[in-house]
């Protein structure tokens, strides 16, 4: 049985569909990095809040997408990763504030935390993911953050 965030994950990418695999764990999940997300993806990515720009910025630039798609490729095993990356802690934060809106809207706050600077920027990289899930966690059980 998928967690829920493992079936956020999946949901947001897309399902089946889009993917061609079933996603139920975080094996599946390093599995479809390795076996490169399909681009079209990144549509459906935009439709559960992330803008062009942060796209653009956190994933893929621009330029390149527009490549990959006019050529019919697969995003890299890299931008495949971040992609997964930040639509886990979108997920995360979604069901730690029990709401799409108040998830994306803490994703994007500044905080003193993280030295002014939002989750999602600090998501970049997987050691910053990192930071930012026991942030989520901590959110979770309470702790002030």
């Amino acid at each position: 049985m998928p967690t829920p965030v493992v079936e956020s994950v999946f949901r947001k990418l897309g399902g089946l569909p889009v993917l061609g695999q079933e996603v139920t764990s975080d094996a599946d999940l390093a599995r479809l990095v390795n076996h490169r997300i399909p681009v079209r993806a990144l549509t459906l990515v935009k439709r559960i809040g992330f803008s062009d720009q942060e796209i653009g910025q956190f994933i893929i630039p621009a330029r390149t997408q527009r490549h990959r798609k006019a050529n019919r490729e697969r995003l890299s095993v890299e931008e495949s990763d971040r992609l997964v990356r930040l639509t886990r802690i979108q997920a995360l934060a979604e069901d730690v504030f029990g709401d799409a809106e108040k998830g994306n809207r803490w994703l994007r706050q500044a905080l003193g935390i993280l030295d002014g600077k939002t989750p999602l920027e600090v998501a970049r990289t997987d050691s910053g993911a990192r930071v930012v899930e026991q942030l989520l966690a901590k959110i979770d059980w309470g702790a002030a953050a």
